[in-house]
């Protein structure tokens, strides 16, 4: 009785030390990802070899004979687990380390006891079924193993019996315990076979999911990337109309209309607390209902001054068409309104001047016919009649000069431009505009560019440009004004710059300079300014206006210097540099 309990005290141990090697690589997989993708430490398939050679140790340790006749030794087990799962080389390692622990360690030593517990006669068939082995389900790897495993273990249990005591002088408890020590080793086989397998697909599954939960991360930063450079301001709702998330657009849109907001303040809060101030409640409720009957909304509304278009639509979760939440994109349109607003305008003066001037060519005909015979009246009444027909005559020529003004406003033709030096023009006009000056007892003042280069200008409609902004700027300075005329060249453009010292302009009126028909003066008609901007713009140029009351107003007209341009200066400089041909 004793001997049967230390018979199954020393298979438990067995059990024990042929299991350890299940422990180890179980621990090790358990380690996490970065110490197995770290080349210093081995792969998960090396480490099982290593832990089934620790294993072997362990079971030549605690190796003993059972009844004094069966070797108890389960090194078998790990061993040849290792086999089946290592490569062919590595197989052949752990075989001879298997082989030379037993020929150190069993009990009795003999060449043929060596042969009988190493099972080395099975050793081509071991080899050979390693690499279906490999590519077969769990159930059939455990078949694989026992195929080999149990006739390796028979022979072991039997081959005493068939040299010593015959099998009928043995005990039943004595039977029923090598009995149990020939299917144990079987069934631990199988069952380790099934854990290696179950970690390995646990581990394998972990690093799928790793890796799909990695993508979705990746995609999820990305998407987030997209939706902050789309310039269109979004955000996410959950079923209850609270904030999810919100992209940078969406985050600069609010900061318009409270500086100093942050992303953390806007998420979590509801939608509705977040628009209710500033939206009008009707189209609120509106957006309110299409999200508790999941439908899209898409409307025009008022904020805070400011117009925008939101459009809201259901997200759906899954395949299965459950509710993900809202979308809410909101676009500012505001500079499109007011863009549509202005060339709505644009096209009714355009109607509106198209007719005035077709009207005003008509007038100016019989305004010709009226002017001729007032001369011949004139010159046929008496001398004291002199005076009545002078303004007679002078309002007819300044309505006459105002339907000019007006119909070269209205006329959109293509300017002829040639290679001019804005000197030129400007030096020509100065007599005219010191004789102006000098009757108004002001002064002109030049400073022109020494290297300024030749643009392509019409002069006759640049000259009636800078007469325009010289004649407003005396007509805005008091007696003893001066009054500045500048040039500046830089890499892309040319500038005029005319400067008086008048009383300035107030800021609420400089929008306004450039609408026809708008005037401060007196006996102005509005046409002047938007003459001059007319004739800028035909020379792909632009004016702007800098202004202080008090100080005086300057007038910038910025005139584009393209490579064409550069190279006929180039050319005509080139041409006025060389010398004369004989």
């Amino acid at each position: 009785m004793i001997s049967i309990i230390y018979a199954v005290k020393d298979i438990l141990l067995q059990i024990t030390a042929a299991c350890s090697f299940l422990c180890m690589f179980k621990w090790w997989i358990d380690q996490g990802h970065i110490v197995r993708r770290n080349g210093k430490f081995p792969d998960d398939q090396s480490f099982l070899i290593l832990s089934c050679a620790l294993s072997i140790v362990f079971c030549m340790f605690l190796s003993t004979t059972l009844f004094g006749a069966i070797y108890l030794n389960l090194a078998m087990i790990p061993a040849y687990i290792g086999i089946l799962y290592a490569g062919f080389r590595s197989g052949i390692s752990l075989a001879v380390f298997f082989i030379l622990c037993t020929a150190l360690f069993s009990e009795p030593p003999g060449l043929s006891n060596l042969v009988l517990n190493t099972g080395v006669l099975l050793y081509p068939l071991l080899f050979g079924m390693a690499k279906p082995f490999k590519s077969e389900n769990i159930m059939g790897k455990i078949f694989i193993l026992w195929s080999v495993l149990f006739p390796s273990m028979m022979f072991i249990v039997l081959a005493p019996k068939m040299y010593g005591p015959s099998l009928y002088d043995t005990s039943p408890k004595e039977m029923a315990v090598a009995l149990f020590y020939l299917l144990v080793p079987v069934i631990l086989g199988g069952s380790l076979l099934y854990l290696i397998e179950t970690a390995w697909d646990r581990q394998q599954t972990q690093e799928k999911m790793k890796g799909i939960s990695e993508k979705f991360e990746r995609e999820s930063e990305k998407l987030q990337q997209i939706t902050n450079v789309v310039p269109v301001s979004i955000m996410l709702l959950d079923d209850m109309g609270y904030v999810t998330e919100i992209n940078d657009c969406m985050l600069d849109l609010f900061r318009q209309h409270e500086p100093g907001i942050t992303r953390e303040a806007i998420v979590g809060q509801q939608a509705e607390r977040l628009l209710l101030q500033e939206i009008n409640g009707e189209a609120l409720k509106r957006m309110k209902d299409s999200g508790f009957s999941k439908q899209r909304y898409n409307e025009k509304v008022q904020y805070d001054s400011r117009t925008y278009n939101v459009f809201s639509a259901p997200l759906q979760q899954g395949s299965g068409g459950g509710s993900g939440g809202r979308v809410l994109i909101v676009q500012d349109l505001t500079e499109e309104e007011k863009f549509r607003s202005e060339l709505d305008n644009v096209e009714r003066l355009t109607l509106v001047g198209q007719m005035a001037a077709g009207i005003t060519h008509e007038i100016r005909n019989p305004m010709a016919v009226v002017r001729g015979f007032l001369q011949l009246m004139r010159e046929k009444s008496p001398g004291e009649m002199d005076s009545y027909y002078q303004i007679v005559i002078e309002e007819l020529d300044r309505a006459n000069g105002i339907i000019n003004d007006f119909l070269s406003l209205a006329q959109s033709r293509i300017s002829d431009k040639e290679p001019v030096q804005l000197h030129h023009i400007i030096k020509e006009l100065a007599p005219l505009l010191w004789a102006d000056a000098n009757l108004r007892g002001q002064s002109v003042e030049l400073r022109l560019c020494p290297s300024l280069p030749l643009l392509q200008l019409n002069p006759r409609e640049i000259k009636q440009l800078i007469l325009n902004l010289a004649r407003n700027g005396m007509e805005a300075m008091e007696p003893k004004g001066e009054l500045l005329l500048e040039t500046h060249f830089n890499e892309n453009k040319v500038e005029l710059i005319i400067q008086d010292t008048g009383s300035g302009i107030p800021q609420s009126q400089l929008e306004k300079l450039f609408v026809p028909f708008y005037t401060t003066k007196n006996q102005g008609t509005g046409l002047g300014l938007p003459l001059c901007l007319s004739i800028a713009e035909r020379h792909h140029g632009s004016i702007r206006v800098e202004s202080q009351v008090g100080k005086g107003t300057a007038f910038i007209v910025s005139f584009p210097y393209v490579q064409e341009g550069r190279q006929q200066a180039a050319a005509t400089k080139e041409h006025s540099d060389s010398p004369p041909q004989p």
